[in-house]
């Protein structure tokens, strides 16, 4: 206890020693970017892959050299608005049937994505296939996935220059090749190879440029960066898989867990699943994921991962399918085969099979019973009614006639719905094949066949030698006070 006697105790002086707060550590806002060399690898999945490549490109390459009728056979020209579908030409007022092909296009992706995932990615996608083409280069001139590797991690060297010399070159040819074929699917391509060859048609050298510089750069260096980051499909495909959807699956109940051993050994009795973690799996992915990790958006749902697992499995005496295409449903309740495929047939499948079947029919049978004869009425606005002669009264009207046909075509055109009216312009119009012509008609009535005002009047054309070729239009015939 302190004497009160005494004086307090002086303050003590306290030193403050600032602190320093220590730098934050940096953090990158993107990731740096790794590039992926995918190992080769042989197998069913990968053989089908293929299959598609030399579908695809056979299709692509050599369809605008095809001749129909003496005209290319398949041609959207823009610039004389005709669309030259194998034996149909279409004008700009069939867009219907365009927008009908876009719509079973998506339906189609929908049906196969609802059943099987992203088939459309793994097998058919051109990112895909241009991808698979421009490694297949790589592959014969650089090594397989090891020799990539070193030659990209050694030195400059004489062999190393030429070699990607000689890879840069053969793609930059695959991608011109490329962007040729593309832009003749909209110029015909005879057309355009004489004008590329003579350096004339600035725009249509400036779209072959464009397609094969996009070509070059998604194949050849952003490849798997545009399945993961550019292409809208991986974002929202998850809203058309189901536990019924097949997709590559890892089944981790039987892989688990996993690790390294020789075949000599009993991997149960050390509580080891069949997975060896080999990574093959993972080398093989052409967008670098790790299938063990479960489904991800990355995914393009091409197999090589179950090619190159079964060839491990034949190896170390297992059974195949530790990766393998199956549903959720399927691995979480130990289904077969039989049972997966009967889930096939649920309600959305159904749907969206009855919808495309539904919609190919009726555009196929529209297109089947489609008049190859194109008019559009229009009034002369300059003069809508005028008196001619004793008691007659004229209408004037200009028509654009389009002939869908692949031959000339001369019509007949006649006029009813007025007691008395008659065709009083040249009543034969002859129009070229695949074109179109405007044409003045004009009408003639009796002043007093019916009380003033518009009246509605039909318009009929028939082909000269061909009576099932015929179109009739619908317009008004004016009577004035």
């Amino acid at each position: 206890m302190s004497d009160p006697s005494l004086p307090p105790p002086a303050p003590v002086a306290r030193k403050v020693i600032p602190i320093t707060p220590e730098p934050a550590a940096s953090v990158p806002f993107y990731a740096a970017q790794v590039k992926i060399q995918p190992r080769s690898i042989k197998g069913v999945l990968a053989r089908w892959r293929w299959i598609m490549v030399w579908l695809t490109q056979l299709f692509f390459y050599i369809v605008p050299w095809l001749q129909w009728n003496g005209r290319q056979m398949l041609l959207f020209d823009l610039e004389q608005r005709h669309f030259y579908l194998f034996g149909w030409l279409l004008y700009p007022q069939d867009f219907i049937y365009l927008t009908a092909l876009l719509i079973i296009s998506a339906l189609s992706l929908f049906l196969f994505t609802a059943v099987a995932g992203r088939l459309w990615c793994g097998f058919a996608c051109p990112q895909t296939v241009y991808t698979e083409i421009f490694l297949w280069i790589e592959h014969h001139i650089e090594g397989d996935r090891s020799a990539r590797l070193r030659l990209d991690a050694s030195r400059w060297t004489t062999d190393k220059l030429w070699r990607k010399s000689l890879k840069q070159f053969l793609w930059l040819a695959v991608a011109l090749w490329t962007g040729f074929t593309f832009v003749g699917y909209f110029v015909p391509i005879r057309t355009l190879a004489l004008e590329v060859m003579a350096l004339q048609g600035g725009w249509q050298i400036f779209w072959v440029l464009f397609y094969a510089l996009a070509t070059y750069g998604n194949a050849g260096f952003l490849r798997e960066q545009i399945c993961k980051y550019m292409c809208p499909y991986a974002r929202f495909q998850s809203a058309m898989f189901d536990p019924d959807t097949l997709i590559v699956t890892y089944d981790a109940a039987r892989g688990e867990t996993r690790g390294p051993r020789s075949k000599t050994i009993d991997a149960k009795a050390q509580g080891l699943g069949d997975c060896i973690d080999c990574t093959l799996c993972v080398q093989v992915c052409p967008v670098g994921i790790d299938i063990r990790k479960g489904l991800q958006y990355e995914c393009i749902g091409c197999g090589l991962c179950v090619d190159a697992c079964n060839s491990v499995m034949d190896k170390m005496q297992y059974a195949r399918g530790l990766i393998r295409y199956t549903t959720a449903n399927a691995l979480a309740q130990g289904w077969g085969a039989a049972q997966v495929l009967r889930r096939v047939l649920r309600p959305r499948v159904l749907i969206y099979s009855v919808a495309l079947v539904a919609l190919t029919v009726a555009m196929v049978a529209s297109l089947a019973v489609r008049t190859p004869l194109k008019v559009d009425v229009i009034r002369d606005r300059g003069v809508l009614a005028r008196q001619v002669g004793p008691g007659q009264v004229e209408n004037v009207y200009r028509l654009q006639m389009a002939n869908a046909t692949e031959q000339p075509q001369r019509y007949r055109i006649t006029a009813s719905g007025i007691a008395g009216l008659q065709v009083a312009s040249e009543a034969e119009v002859e129009v070229q094949a695949a074109s179109s012509r405007w044409v003045v008609l004009r009408l003639r009535a009796p002043h007093d066949a019916l009380p003033s005002g518009p009246h509605p009047v039909a318009l009929d054309f028939v082909a000269l030698g061909q009576p099932g070729l015929a179109l009739r239009e619908n317009t008004t015939f004016l009577l004035p006070r």
